[in-house]
């Protein structure tokens, strides 16, 4: 026996074998590397595997899967580091797949194929040169396989598309058994559609290939108001969203900022309602459309103009620093009258709120649909979804739990069982009947028979877990 990073009683593994047959990095905690190679976005989420196996390619994933089958250890799956559920205890194997990064265009299909550990950023790079936009996210460094088996949302093409698993022609995948697949909705249709929406309960994605789109650009970025106007202007938020279209995307964050000489000096230390919209029509359109939003305040910063697509990332402006970070997240039937006044009193400017953001993303268009070839995306039809969170060091967090705690209370006479997996926070849904509730149950029930036949021993379970039924 020995010690892990936790002080718990660990046992001790031979890795000669493993480390032999892996080309990457295999470590154990106090070799040099561990620390960094365990690293992740969220800063209170440390993660401390008994071992952890530094992919370079699928083979080093079908090693490591059979050495965690033989071991009965675990296993959790780490693409880009931004979202990892820890498990609560007892030994576990962490693949890191950071290292398997390639893009490769198919200019004659319009497609795109990645590796596991490959970023937004590197896709939007590739495709801009072909007058091409994926699906991407609001922050260009989050990883794209992750964001995709969770559904993945962004800021400017998913009101007209709909989520980026909807456009997934196939999947690279090892299952549990160290078996390799290459999986289509023409030869595993039940992996295929539990892979797309359920988030590493199935088996490790190495690869993935899947559409892009004709654009080149778009019309928005953010109009930041003071906080204290943020009553006036999310009550014409809300009822102007009800003449947007398709072509139209839209959020607001209430923002309690820090001072960092990198935000412009309006913003420094600032108490801001940040509101993001993005329009895929003529920029003459986009300027009409947001003129009521621009009229119901004086705009401290205003950076809504005509850009190109590989500049998506301006719009949310979100934080790419590790950070210690305790969040919530909840999807919403609806933003009413009294949703906004329940809204304001956690977060307003008498609201004592020592979050540093909450936003509240509006949803709908596409997003509603049923794709071509469907999916186990849980939150199809949801309107809205809020996703809070507050930056404090963990023996400083108290203040910042208990107010994400009432934040959720406050909002529940609103709340959805559906939620955008790709924000639940690690902490949550960590029971059965938490995951059932997020997908309901039919679709819970269809996921456990898939888990059932592909991962019988749940080696996938260090996650937001559906056991085999």
């Amino acid at each position: 026996m020995r010690r892990s990073a936790t002080g718990q009683a660990s046992r001790s593994y031979d890795l000669s074998a493993l480390r032999e047959a892996v080309a990457g990095p295999v470590l154990v905690y106090g070799d040099t590397g561990y620390e960094q190679e365990c690293a992740g976005h969220n800063l209170l989420r440390a993660a401390r595997p008994t071992v952890v196996v530094g992919a370079t390619r699928s083979g080093d994933v079908v090693t490591a899967l059979r050495f965690a089958r033989d071991h009965a250890l675990p296993v959790a799956v780490r693409n880009a580091g931004h979202q990892l559920v820890l498990p609560d205890a007892g030994d576990w194997l962490l693949l890191t797949m950071n290292r398997m990064d390639d893009v490769r265009v198919d200019p004659g299909c319009r497609t795109v194929s990645v590796g596991a550990g490959t970023r937004w950023r590197q896709v939007v790079a590739e495709t801009a040169k072909y007058g091409w936009a994926p699906l991407a996210g609001s922050a260009p460094g989050v990883g794209v396989i992750g964001y995709t088996l969770g559904g993945g949302i962004g800021p400017v093409l998913s009101r007209r598309h709909g989520y980026a698993a909807d456009h997934v022609r196939r999947l690279d995948v090892v299952t549990a058994d160290g078996r390799t697949r290459r999986v289509a909705p023409d030869s595993d249709p039940d992996l295929f559609w539990a892979l797309l929406g359920c988030k590493g309960n199935f088996g490790v994605v190495t690869g993935m290939e899947f559409d892009v789109f004709p654009a080149t650009r778009f019309h928005g970025g953010g109009l930041w108001f003071r906080g204290e106007d943020m009553a006036r202007v999310l009550a014409v938020w809300r009822t102007w969203l009800a003449g947007v279209d398709e072509d139209t995307t839209t959020s607001v964050a209430v923002q309690r900022l820090p001072d960092l000489p990198h935000l412009p000096a309006v913003l420094r230390g600032a108490f801001v309602l940040h509101l993001r919209v993005a329009h895929l029509g003529p920029a003459a359109d986009g300027e009409r459309l947001i003129a009521p939003l621009r009229a119901t305040a004086p705009v401290l910063l205003d950076t809504v103009r005509e850009r190109p697509f590989e500049e998506v990332g301006e719009i949310h402006v979100d934080p790419v620093q590790p950070a210690p970070v305790s969040e919530t997240a909840l999807g919403l039937r609806e933003f009413s009258a009294d949703t906004l006044e329940a809204f304001v009193a956690l977060t307003g400017p008498d609201s004592a709120c020592p979050l540093v953001s909450v936003e509240v993303r509006a949803l709908g268009g596409a997003l509603d649909r049923e794709p071509a070839v469907p999916n186990s995306v849980p939150s199809r039809g949801l309107p809205f979804v809020t996703f809070a969170f507050g930056v404090a060091r963990w023996a400083e967090a108290g203040p910042v739990r208990r107010h994400l705690t009432a934040y959720t209370e406050a909002l529940a006479p609103w709340a959805d069982d559906r939620n955008i997996m790709n924000f639940i926070s690690p902490q949550a849904a960590r029971t059965e009947a938490d995951v059932r509730r997020l997908f309901g149950d039919r679709r819970y029930e269809r996921l456990a028979a898939v888990k059932r036949r592909y991962d019988p021993a749940n080696v996938f379970r260090v996650n937001h877990n559906v056991p085999p039924a």
